[in-house]
């Protein structure tokens, strides 16, 4: 009998690759959906709509790179970033209206995109590598295109280095996580006691319960919702979290004081990384207007800074100068974005408001909004401004990752 256990698989009875603990990178996988899809694409027809996203899937699973610790996956929505992000800046840099055209079409672009993964409530590398990416390209520019002109000096380059360099340092500290809510080993130890069975009372609440009425279910939204301000026993991860924690669905666990999940740095902003994310969000601001002011002074040099970027003559006899002035739009785009985001941060800070809760106060029109949403207040946990930003500036603890959180920077 035992031999029969680890007897390998007839011809007529293939494995999936799930299913494979020999070789599970090297096995062919038979799913009916994804032989399906191939015959299709081999006789020209056209894919089914349901089918689409299994076989991207698995085309992305079987792309893999040979790194030390492994095969790690190509992540294709880096692509994009890497390839399109200096193209288009390149191509804006040749005439003026094909600039106002593609500087105008990209935001839109990337709400669109934004919109598409949102929807699927999944993980994507896209926003942090175009954040990252545009933040190395703009330093990269700016070294070699207007460094050379001398107008310059070694203390402003070692200013725009140093603030590169620290955004940087802050981020990867932002990334360390946001503080998980971790099952505590009483909840662990009654779990398991609940789970014993007990034939006494799963009788006698057979016929509680066939005594009482039924009652409807909420659904899991409504659920997770109404443990927001009071805590309880998350329905999805099944962890005892303390008040104002939030499950994110995208991370896939609870985490302490849930502000939101920032797409641009593909995690949750949680009560231990608040701080760090607000200062990243800082230091980029600063370094960036720091930056397009150099810029400015170097390509538009007999005009003012205020106006230059609206009205700099001359600035497409060259391309060089194209090329730095369409690249200062855009990160003025990008900082206009950031410093909107900084805003809302700094106001919830000031009302001791996550932006989760003031979503859902603004939901349930149970909370105060003024400037059309702009500013909300419910007046729980509010204790005026200074104390508000005490609590904030002390608060924090041990970054817990998630267990199934990566512990690379991505």
């Amino acid at each position: 009998m035992k031999w029969e256990k680890f007897k390998p698989p007839e011809p007529d009875d293939p494995m999936c690759c799930c299913e494979c603990d020999v070789d599970p990178h090297g096995c062919c996988c038979d799913c009916d959906d994804l032989d399906e899809a191939c015959s299709r694409w081999l006789k020209g027809e056209p894919q089914k709509p349901d089918c689409v996203l299994p076989v991207f899937g698995a085309v992305m699973d079987r792309l893999r790179v040979r790194l030390l610790p492994g095969d790690r996956r190509v992540e294709l929505s880096m692509v994009p970033a890497l390839v399109l992000l200096p193209l288009l800046l390149r191509l804006a840099a040749l005439h003026f209206l094909l600039g106002l055209v593609i500087l105008t079409a990209l935001p839109g672009l990337v709400l669109l995109y934004y919109y598409a993964t949102h929807r699927k409530k999944g993980r994507t590398l896209f926003f942090l590598s175009l954040a990252l990416f545009s933040l190395a390209y703009m330093y990269f520019l700016f070294v070699t295109e207007i460094l050379p002109r001398g107008d310059v000096s070694h203390l402003q380059l070692v200013t725009v280095t140093t603030g590169v360099v620290l955004t940087l340092i802050s981020l990867v500290r932002t990334k360390r996580g946001p503080g998980f809510v971790q099952p505590s080993l009483a909840a662990i130890h009654s779990t398991n006691q609940s789970q014993l069975p007990d034939k006494h009372s799963a009788s006698q609440n057979e016929v509680d319960q066939s005594m009482m009425p039924a009652s409807p279910a909420k659904p899991v939204e409504q659920q997770t919702q109404s443990l927001t301000a009071k805590g309880g026993t998350c329905p999805l991860c099944k962890v005892v979290r303390p008040p104002r924690a939030g499950h994110c669905r995208i991370c896939g666990g609870c985490v302490q004081r849930l502000d939101h999940h920032c797409i641009w740095i593909n995690s949750c902003v949680g009560k231990a990384n608040h701080r760090n994310f607000l200062l990243t969000l800082l230091l980029f601001l600063l370094t960036s207007l720091y930056g397009i002011s150099l810029v400015l002074r170097s390509v538009c040099p007999r005009q003012n800074l205020l106006t230059a970027l609206l009205y700099c003559p001359g600035v497409y006899n060259q391309y060089s100068s194209a090329l730095c002035f369409t690249c200062a739009w855009y990160s003025s785009i990008v900082t206009g974005g950031l410093l909107h985001l900084l805003m809302l941060q700094m106001i919830n800070i000031s009302y001791n408001l996550t932006e989760r809760e003031a979503q859902l106060a603004l939901r349930k029109k149970n909370g105060q909004s003024r400037l059309r949403g702009l500013v909300v207040d419910t007046g729980v946990y509010s204790r005026g401004f200074w104390q508000n930003w005490a609590e904030f500036l002390t608060m924090g603890g041990p970054a817990d990752r998630h267990p199934s959180a990566l512990t690379d920077l991505v």
